[in-house]
């Protein structure tokens, strides 16, 4: 199909979108939903399935996005979801172009390229429907924290009276949300690594979103971090408490709606991901916030933040029963290695580095072999049990040591590149080391029951150091 004929199709569509979102709004029959899956059917047959497929026009994108935020059948909110993806995977509203002679990067930022967010909008989003939903109408930053709020209900069990669609539509909202500021941010980090302009990231959505008046920072990062503690555990809970037991999934029951609990539990799933995604970000964002600003390339107008690193280690260690949780969800072995490390050292008196001879490098301070080290005596053990508790540290030291394993493993296979992080020691050392750690601990409280996760770091460690002599 020529370029022109397309543009063609493009403009006849566009000229039906307004009706598309008055259908959108007003009914909810099953012409309406049929016509809305028509239409995005058309847009994908427009600009996804050709190679040379056309953009779709900002009324387009906002229609598809209207179908998504208020859609209430499953057909509809994952193919105006999947479709969103498609788009900004095919149309990147931000990238990095290819390399010049000299091995640089310059970032491209298309401006006229349609956003869900209205910059700058006076239109806030701070009030709800009757019901507690988000309202339709502009989507500005306090949108994104009525959002988490939403979330939040969910995943502590709150205000959940029935399996409903609008869960599953909030959750996949708030998914590609995140994958908007991932796709905005990642570009923008890249080249800001090489050329170590602030202003790129000082432009970043992500960046604007944690910086707004609309947006009680601190408040929002401990949301995201009790979603991200219970949201799976809420769906089950959710899910065999009104009308879908457990053992539905063998034999689903009559007034249990299968494909829409399947849909809550790989989207629930799939929600803590994207909500570890956005920790990540963050947590990322603030240490080149950090490096600009050692170089004095901030302003007063860039204020200052809490870094999510503090707040994490905070959370962590005055609500412990949150310790837990959060280590099981959060699988990215590098941020957790490093959080696991943080937490020991808000409670080691004395540095790691003196703690044995061995260490004798500020270097060594904040690594997981610093750690170690501080186990290597009973002295230094029996400092830390007084301030953590037995079953905490062997927590902390089984699933930091589950990360070392993770990397070790990436790094080996070429996955990711951790040699910054694994060329202060090697595999069998830190075997070596985790296992005199509890042997410590048990010399040190001679009553000390190893639990289940530190048994299988002992014996991970011992088949390593078997598979290595």
């Amino acid at each position: 199909m020529a370029r022109s004929s397309r543009r063609s199709n493009i403009t006849g569509m566009e000229e039906n979108t307004l009706a598309i979102l008055e259908s959108t709004e007003a009914k909810d029959s099953q012409d309406a939903n049929d016509d809305r899956i028509a239409f995005l059917e058309a847009v994908q047959a427009a600009s996804i399935i050709p190679e040379n497929g056309t953009a779709p026009t900002c009324k387009m994108y906002e229609a598809v996005f209207q179908i998504l935020r208020i859609g209430t059948s499953l057909e509809l909110m994952m193919s105006s979801y999947e479709l969103l993806n498609e788009l900004d995977k095919r149309f990147p509203r931000v990238y990095v172009s290819e390399a010049s002679s000299d091995g640089s990067h310059e970032l491209v930022v298309v401006d006229e390229a349609w956003s869900p967010f209205f910059l700058g909008s006076n239109v806030a989003c701070s009030e709800r429907k009757a019901g507690g939903e988000i309202s339709s109408g502009p989507l500005d930053f306090s949108c994104f924290t009525l959002l988490i709020q939403e979330l939040v209900e969910v995943a502590n069990g709150t205000k959940v009276k029935a399996i409903d669609t609008k869960h599953l539509r909030n959750m996949l909202l708030f998914q590609y949300l995140v994958s908007l500021l991932e796709g905005d941010f990642i570009p923008r980090n890249i080249v800001y690594e090489e050329t170590i302009n602030w202003a790129l990231l000082r432009e970043s959505l992500l960046n604007m979103l944690l910086g707004s008046r609309r947006t009680n920072y601190k408040s929002l990062m401990k949301d995201c971090l009790s979603i991200l503690c219970c949201l799976c555990p809420a769906h089950t809970g959710v899910i065999s408490g009104h009308g879908c037991p457990e053992n539905s999934f063998r034999k689903p029951s009559e007034d249990c709606n299968t494909p829409l609990v399947f849909a809550l539990l790989e989207v629930g799933k799939s929600s803590c991901i994207a909500m570890q995604k956005l920790l990540i970000m963050i947590m990322k964002l603030d240490i080149s916030k950090k490096k600009a600003d050692m170089q004095g390339l901030t302003t007063r107008a860039d204020g200052v933040r809490t870094p999510l690193m503090d707040i994490i280690l905070d959370e962590l260690t005055y609500d412990r029963d949150m310790l837990s949780p959060f280590l099981q969800v959060f699988s990215e072995p590098k941020w957790k290695l490093e959080i696991v490390v943080q937490y020991f050292l808000k409670y080691t008196t004395t540095k790691p580095s003196v703690c044995t001879r061995r260490s004798n490098s500020p270097k060594d301070d904040a690594t997981f072999k610093g750690v170690l080290n501080c186990f290597s005596n009973s002295i230094s053990t029996k400092n830390i049990m007084k301030k953590i508790s037995t079953d905490i540290v062997q927590l902390l030291l089984a699933h930091a040591f589950q990360a070392h394993l993770s990397m070790s493993y990436q790094y080996n296979e070429g996955i990711s590149d951790s040699k910054e992080e694994m060329r202060d020691s090697s595999l069998v050392e830190i075997c070596k080391n985790i296992i005199c750690a509890f042997n410590s601990l048990r010399r040190t409280n001679g009553k000390v029951e190893i639990l289940p996760i530190g048994k299988e770091a002992l014996f991970t460690a011992a088949t390593i150091l078997s598979t290595n002599s």
